[in-house]
């Protein structure tokens, strides 16, 4: 009898601790991240008044959403195609004229939906040299540049801590991106916010104005982009990259 007691002792306290060895820690909600894609057409091409006789006709076209620039505007002096890419537009234009083309980036300026101007800094530039003057880029004849533009003002310096390094984050041209996690609440509060968000800006335009010099005569083209539609949706899981700064720009 004492031995059956003792056995079953035995078996209670051992049951005990394999309870106590197998129960798995509470985890943390999956992070969940908030998206959306949004169709572009680019509406309107402004050119210097006495363009049409310099330069000649414009022609703008929608390419197929498979090309890497998808939104294209030429006349004779130049062919400038754009992409949309976040947090900055990038564009390869071609010089076709016979002189040389002057980019003077500290009279080029991005125009949000809002109709606020801001400064912009294009790929050459330090981040932490952004505010300061910019050299103008050269285009030579019949030769192209490839180069993004972004707003200056879009871009902030985050301070590391223990754990992690200080990084540069860049704002997104438009409502695109938002993580959520248990110790992470994100900029929206609910899904439902994030998409509404993003749908109140179809219909609306942003802008970039592009200076170009040619023989000390500087024309000055405005491109305007139309938000045509806009599609919210979730992901699971943690993105592998987050916001940035601009790509193409050094990171000190």
């Amino acid at each position: 009898m004492y031995r059956l007691v003792k056995l079953s002792l035995c078996c209670l306290l051992l049951g005990g601790c394999t309870h106590h060895v197998t129960k798995e820690p509470a985890t943390d909600r999956q992070p969940m991240t908030y998206r959306a894609r949004y169709g572009l057409l680019l509406s309107q091409v402004e050119r210097p008044e006495k363009a049409s006789q310099w330069y000649g006709p414009a022609k703008i076209e929608t390419l197929s959403s498979k090309s890497d620039y998808q939104y294209v505007f030429e006349d004779e002096l130049v062919r400038v195609r754009w992409a949309f890419r976040s947090n900055q537009m990038a564009l390869l234009l071609e010089n076709k004229g016979e002189h040389s083309i002057q980019i003077p980036w500290d009279g080029a300026a991005f125009v949000d939906e809002s109709s606020r101007s801001h400064r912009v800094m294009h790929a050459s530039v330090k981040f932490a040299d952004r505010d300061k003057p910019q050299p103008p880029s050269v285009v030579a004849p019949k030769a192209s540049l490839e180069d993004i533009v972004a707003p200056t003002d879009y871009v902030r310096w985050v301070e590391g801590t223990g754990s992690t390094a200080g990084r540069w984050e860049g704002e997104s041209l438009l409502p695109d991106f938002d993580l959520h996690s248990s110790s992470l609440k994100g900029e929206y509060a609910t899904f439902a916010d994030f998409e509404t968000a993003a749908k109140s800006k179809v219909g609306k335009t942003f802008q970039i104005l592009l200076p170009l010099r040619v023989e000390d005569v500087v024309n000055n083209y405005i491109f305007t982009f139309q938000i045509k539609s806009a599609d919210a949706f979730e992901e699971a899981g943690q993105p592998v990259m987050g916001r940035q700064g601009p790509k193409g720009g050094a990171r000190n």
